[in-house]
């Protein structure tokens, strides 16, 4: 039986991977108050599913306040797919069954990702380590960008945009982060050649690179991290909201611009002073 749902036609479709906390929680709740409809993906059922009614409860009290952008604009529809990006049967099933829910796909972003083990030496890094950070962060990011890809070009009318989570790592790196940093680095080769090849099919790619926003994977941040001079430091953070404006905005411009890079970055942590 076909499960595709009717949906307004004002109510746009994003997929988003890594949606169980973090950064994409933060994303796809501001992305549910902006209208979208929405698509949840992890690893973790019992993660989406908590994302999955905090973007239903704001999206119930902006309609019983009157404070969406369009007054009747809010989306507030998901569908919750536990999904391992890692495996590409588990990506296709992620996104058949967002096709079938919704008919097609307008925004993917492409979150879901790890640091991997911190601090070691880049001669101590076990190569079981070193795969799973590059299974998860670029082979992941890839699958999910190629499903996508494969989905805007094929439905009618065609196009959409795919939006990478970077890192300000994808720049500059941090002390015994080979991996993490390699995997960010290959990211901007994804998102690059996902625009170029995308031209055609009025799909658009871009990449958000991220510094220290609050999450719990940046706890450390704030107990001190090594910096480039051997010292350990503290180092501001800014609120995850912040970084979910900007998706929210990259996601909103029509397909005929594009933010091909944007970095948001807490004011004072010091990147820009590294090395």
């Amino acid at each position: 039986m076909n499960a595709m749902r009717e949906i307004n036609s004002e109510h746009k479709i994003a997929l988003v991977t890594g949606a169980g906390s973090g950064i994409g929680r933060a994303v796809s709740l501001a992305l549910g108050g902006a209208g979208w409809s929405l698509v949840l993906a992890g690893r973790t059922a019992s993660s989406l599913t908590e994302t999955a009614e905090a973007v239903a409860l704001a999206a119930g009290a902006l309609a019983a306040g009157g404070d969406s952008a369009g007054g009747d604009s809010v989306g507030g529809d998901v569908l919750v797919v536990p999904t391992d990006v890692t495996v590409p049967e588990e990506v296709d099933a992620l996104f058949a069954a967002a096709r079938e829910r919704y008919g097609r796909l307008d925004l993917l972003f492409n979150n879901a990702g790890t640091f991997g083990p911190g601090g070691v030496p880049v001669d101590e890094l076990p190569y079981s380590a070193w795969r799973k950070v590059v299974d998860t962060n670029l082979t992941g990011s890839f699958l999910c960008a190629q499903a996508a890809f494969r989905q805007m070009k094929a439905q009618d009318p065609p196009g959409g945009r795919i939006i990478n989570n970077g890192s300000v790592s994808a720049h500059a790196p941090r002390p015994d982060s080979i991996a993490y940093t390699a995997t960010k680095h290959a990211v901007t080769g994804l998102t690059k050649s996902l625009s170029l090849d995308g031209r055609a099919y009025g799909i658009a790619c871009g990449q958000i690179d991220i510094g220290n926003a609050t999450t719990d994977m940046t706890q450390r941040m704030r107990s001190g991290v090594p910096q480039a001079n051997g010292e350990v430091a503290v180092e501001p953070v800014m609120e995850v909201g912040d970084v979910a404006g900007v998706v929210v905005h990259m996601a909103g411009l029509p397909l005929s611009a594009n933010v091909q890079f944007a970095t948001v970055m807490a004011t004072a942590m010091p990147l820009i002073g590294r090395g």
